[in-house]
Formats: structure tokens, C-alpha cells, sequence
């Protein structure tokens, strides 16, 4: 088989074309990877209600919603979590997605809790959204969360 100068020349645009898209594939590997270890981070924080983790790793802009919705600030958020009666007894977050768009990322994972308060075991699953961006590293900007439909 003969190839044209002309179809040897668009081979190689598919190739450095193809090079180009690999490498900013890797780009947004990376982020993706800093934003996993953040949430992982920020859950591991909540678990063990470490505020200056929390005050860390949130935007002074946070909106936080819960499942309720009601809607906190980063002030009232941070405060709920530190003098929340109930007690976690575990705390994942599975089916963790992250998508990077430049500076912002969206995460979608699920809430799955435990938790204990004056000995009654409450077990919590719900979906979650949260928004992040990149400002002096990956912060949680915005959160929302809903009840999952029943089985």
C-alpha cells in the first residue's frame, strides 16, 4: 500500500492531535485525583469533627444544603457539625465521580452514616452533589444532597 505525502501528513496531525489530547487527559487526571483526596479529607474531618480540617477545606462562600433543605452558611455549617449530639459511627461516601471544568469540580457520591444518639442507631443514605474550586487549593464552594427514593 502507497501513501500520499498528503495522507502521510494528515497521519501525523492525528497523532500529535491524539498526544495533545493524552496529555490533557493526565492534566485532568491529576486534578481529579487532588479533589478525591479532598473530599476523602473533608469526610475524614467530619467523622472526627476536626474544625480547623473543615475551615480548611470549605470556601468562605459555602452554601451547604442538606436533604431537609436547609440551606447554611460556612459559619452555621461548621458549627452544626462540631455540636451535633448524635455521635458517627461510620461515614462513606460511595460511588465517588469527579469532574473537572477548569478551576471548578463537580463530585456526586453517595452518604451512607451511622450514627448514635442516646442509644438509638440512626442509619442515614443519601445523594450528594458538591461543588469545589480551586482557590489556594480545592475548597468545597457548594453542597447539596437528597433522599434517595425508597426501594
Amino acid at each position: 500500500m502507497e501513501l500520499t505525502r498528503r495522507e502521510l501528513v494528515g497521519a501525523g496531525m492525528l497523532a500529535f492531535g491524539a498526544t495533545a489530547f493524552v496529555g490533557s487527559a493526565q492534566a485532568e487526571s491529576a486534578d481529579e485525583a487532588t479533589v478525591k483526596r479532598a473530599v476523602e479529607e473533608l469526610r475524614t474531618a467530619w467523622f472526627k469533627q476536626d474544625k480547623a480540617k473543615i475551615e480548611s477545606l470549605t470556601a468562605e462562600q459555602l452554601s451547604y444544603s442538606h436533604s431537609d433543605a436547609r440551606l447554611e452558611d460556612k459559619a452555621k455549617f461548621i458549627n452544626g457539625m462540631l455540636t451535633r449530639k448524635a455521635t458517627f459511627k461510620s461515614l462513606e461516601f460511595p460511588d465517588l465521580t469527579v469532574q473537572t471544568v477548569g478551576n471548578i469540580a463537580i463530585v456526586r457520591h453517595l452518604w451512607v452514616s451511622e450514627s448514635e444518639l442516646e442509644g438509638k442507631v440512626t442509619n442515614t443514605k443519601i445523594g450528594v452533589l458538591q461543588v469545589w474550586q480551586k482557590q489556594d487549593g480545592w475548597k468545597l464552594l457548594a453542597r447539596a444532597s437528597w433522599r434517595l427514593p425508597t426501594p
